[in-house]
């Protein structure tokens, strides 16, 4: 596992590098670990002055959870250790969200699901020209988690909720006018940029000297018919709101949500209208409920098995109708489960 996310302090800066490029720097629980207790020792380091967390290999800076671990488990019974490292990766999650010193995130690549969890909530996210951000969940029975329940359907024009239900994929330009990142950069200038964060002191003017303005994203423009869309008070009305509307984006839109898990489009819609009132733990412990519950069922595992294991990406939800699903039933979901909520 050490060979699978290294740590260096070089000058003032602690670097995180997730080394793991071949499953495109997938999170385990061990590296999980690892990260949040080298974030506390640097924490308490008075010579590392910021954290800076990349990826290798050029294609990702973290792509997720490592989903093919989580399916093998489930089908050997251990849910209890599956929600071992929910809760320990949400804790995580929090932690960064809250960390004392300035937390840049490098994102070169694919960033989705678990390497959102550890890049989004830090106080820098800076990405360049190859991002592509997406909370693809829904996609695999699933939920957007890992801080999604605070940072969706904090994203302007109700964009993240638009990511949440659709798996919608951003890249730089969009990222940074929804509020992905903080910054944008070229991906040339990279090195140059680490190395002037090992001898800063001012993190925010070293920045500034790298950061590029790109041409408006292919998401943006759509930005008012998204925030009409998904300002619906239930799925079905963004549906037919989607549509009425005379445009392909709009089509295509809503036939991503069709395709998705019903049942997880109905917990990510609810999940999006309780996270905006939230505070940040409250969402991460509202996202532990969920996790809870969803480990008992079959969607999130059949989700699995058809993107990853038998690549057929033909799932078979179960419902596999918005309108079979048991809306009383969607209420376990948000109830706190047996052994207690998340301790934060």
């Amino acid at each position: 596992m050490n060979d699978e996310i290294l740590f260096e302090v070089r000058g003032k800066a602690g670097f995180v590098t997730l080394n793991r490029p071949k499953a495109l720097n997938a999170l385990t629980h061990d590296k999980v670990k690892a990260l949040a207790a080298q974030l506390q020792t640097w924490a308490d380091d008075p010579d590392v002055r910021h954290v800076v967390i990349r990826g290798a290999g050029g294609k990702a800076f973290c792509a997720g959870g490592d989903i093919r671990s989580i399916y093998d488990a489930g089908l050997a019974g251990e849910t209890a250790g599956l929600k071992t490292f929910f809760r320990d990766e949400y804790t995580l999650n929090a932690y960064i969200k809250a960390y004392p010193k300035p937390y840049i995130a490098l994102v070169d690549g694919i960033v989705m699901g678990g390497g959102v969890g550890v890049s989004v909530h830090g106080s820098h996210r800076i990405g360049t020209e190859n991002t592509l951000f997406s909370m693809p969940e829904t996609g695999i029975g699933f939920f957007p988690d890992v801080g999604g329940t605070y940072f969706l359907p904090r994203m302007p024009k109700k964009t993240g909720i638009y990511c949440a239900l659709s798996a919608g994929r951003l890249k730089q330009a969009d990222a940074l006018a929804f509020g992905v990142l903080t910054h944008a950069i070229s991906q040339e200038s990279l090195t140059d940029l680490q190395s002037a964060l090992e001898t800063t002191d001012d993190v925010d003017a070293t920045l500034e000297r790298f950061q590029v303005s790109p041409e408006t994203g292919p998401v943006e423009p759509h930005g008012e018919l998204i925030e009409h869309a998904f300002s619906a008070s239930s799925v079905e009305e963004v549906l037919d709101r989607l549509d009425a509307a005379d445009e392909a984006f709009a089509g295509k839109t809503a036939d991503a949500i069709r395709a998705k898990s019903p049942t997880s489009v109905l917990i990510a819609f609810e999940q999006m209208r309780r996270g905006a009132a939230l505070s940040f733990n409250d969402c991460m412990k509202l996202e532990y409920r969920i996790v809870s519950q969803i480990l008992t069922g079959e969607d999130f595992f059949e989700g699995i098995r058809a993107v990853v294991v038998d690549k057929d990406q033909s799932p078979k939800w179960n419902p596999n109708q918005l309108a079979q699903v048991d809306r009383t039933g969607l209420a376990s979901y948000f109830e706190e489960p047996f052994d207690g909520d998340l301790p934060l």
